[in-house]
């Protein structure tokens, strides 16, 4: 790999921090704390970009966007949400590339996907069909502005109420104080206006925080004018109160925005704080590299000495410290990988590994074909600062050859000892007879 490449192509792994739009352009720049306020409840018609600063395809829509919004202020509303930053908005859309556009139109729950044009004009037409839909449907009766479903009785409504867990005196020992998950529960009251503007908010935020965090941060709702035990054990005395749990810990009040993408952004906030390190895992066959790398953003992959060259424990202080790293770096929710020199030759050579010694470390973004070589020590200290650069965008990197992942061999898992060296044939030359009369010229 030649530096100047590395170069030119640095700053697209992960991110960089620099946003694509200020408060100066006609884009409204969107975040968890005012989606709900200016799009869900708004009875517009909305153009969200969900957009990564890091992203070349990006960058070269941004100056369409603005063309696009300033042709279309005072008539459809054009918005861009950094989604790289704010995680919870981008999940909750189904975001998975960038740029993603997104319609939010009558139903504002359930946004079209824009498939258009990136041109200026091309985004222009594409809004005003849009409108002028919206107007018929207006004019024929139907529902327009904001059909957020509002679904009456207890705090618990609003998009997937079954994602919220219903609480009661009975089952919330059970459910919430001897789980080791964690619980941001809601203590409401069935006449409480807060309450109800914030029931879909909370329903919307359960379905989300169920599936990104595989169930183990759980929302909650308690009818505190029916269940006064629970009530008041925390002591509530105003509607809607919102607490934290996690095992081992005294409750704590949540304090955060009571929009659906401020609970997810806390949510996933506490799971990672509470997950345990990702789990190091040796590449033993190509399920073990597609499963973890096409799982996370970045796959971190280190390439150890040959177990004869360090014996068990150089390897397991090797191990010992990525182990460290994956925890220090557990709430990118990064992918950890090992294998030995020489058991995976194709993907040493596709990450220009080998050539400068072991151990070696590279990480890659299957998603976009990119990689990135630790050029430091192999130590807490040097894997911290390669991680580093990469998360704030400024470490360098290249495409893997051809764009396609590199041929993974099947291998032995280690068994955690010494190696040794092959035991070399012996050969038994007790009866062969030798002529004390041979011809050392022979020889």
């Amino acid at each position: 790999m030649r530096p100047l490449l590395l170069g030119v192509l640095s700053c697209s792994l992960v991110l960089c921090v620099q946003a694509l739009y200020s408060s100066s352009d006609d884009v409204i720049e969107l975040t968890p704390s005012n989606f709900n306020k200016e799009v869900i409840q708004s009875d517009s018609l909305w153009l969200v970009e969900f957009y990564a600063p890091w992203c070349g395809h990006c960058k070269s829509l941004v100056p369409e966007w603005k063309k696009a919004a300033t042709a279309l202020k005072g008539i459809v509303k054009v918005g861009a949400v950094d989604a790289d930053q704010h995680k919870s908005l981008g999940g909750q859309y189904g975001v998975r590339g960038f740029p993603t556009i997104k319609i939010f139109g009558a139903n504002k729950n359930n946004p079209e996907e824009y498939q258009g044009g990136r041109s200026s004009q091309a985004i222009v037409d594409g809004a005003m069909n849009t409108l002028r839909t919206l107007v018929k449907d207006r004019l024929s009766g139907k529902s327009g502005g904001s059909s957020y479903s509002k679904q009456s009785g207890g705090g618990s409504g609003g998009g997937s109420k079954k994602d919220v867990v219903e609480l009661t005196d009975d089952n919330f020992d059970k459910m919430v104080l001897d789980s080791g998950d964690v619980w941001l529960v809601e203590f409401f009251a069935p006449w409480c206006g807060h309450c109800k503007n914030l029931e879909p908010e909370w329903a919307a935020a359960a379905t989300a925080v169920k599936e990104q965090t595989k169930g183990k941060v759980h929302l909650g709702a308690v009818d505190a004018t029916v269940h006064q035990v629970v009530s008041s054990r925390y002591g509530i005395r105003g509607f809607p109160t919102i607490k934290i749990f996690r095992k081992g810990e005294e409750p704590e009040d949540y304090q955060g925005g009571r929009s659906r993408g401020d609970i997810i952004e806390k949510a996933l906030d506490l799971f990672s704080d509470n997950a345990p390190p990702p789990e190091l895992l040796e590449i033993l066959g190509e399920d073990v590299l597609k499963k973890t790398c096409e799982d996370s953003q970045l796959c971190i992959i280190a390439v150890l000495p040959h177990i004869l060259d360090t014996g068990a424990a150089g390897r397991n202080g090797y191990l010992e410290v990525m182990m460290k790293m994956a925890d220090k770096y557990k709430k990118k929710m990064w992918g950890w990988l090992w294998t030995e020199a020489g058991a995976q030759m194709e993907l040493e050579a596709a990450l220009g590994i080998g050539g400068f010694g072991y151990p070696a470390m590279a990480a890659i973004n299957t998603r976009k074909m990119k990689f990135a070589l630790m050029r430091g020590s192999f130590s807490e200290t040097g894997i911290h600062e390669f991680l580093r650069e990469l998360s704030v965008g400024r470490g360098s990197t290249a495409t893997l050859g051809g764009n396609v992942m590199p041929k993974i061999n099947t291998a032995e898992p280690w068994d955690g000892k010494d190696g040794q060296l092959p035991v070399e044939e012996e050969y038994d030359l007790s009866d062969v007879d030798l002529d004390d009369d041979f011809d050392k010229d022979e020889l």
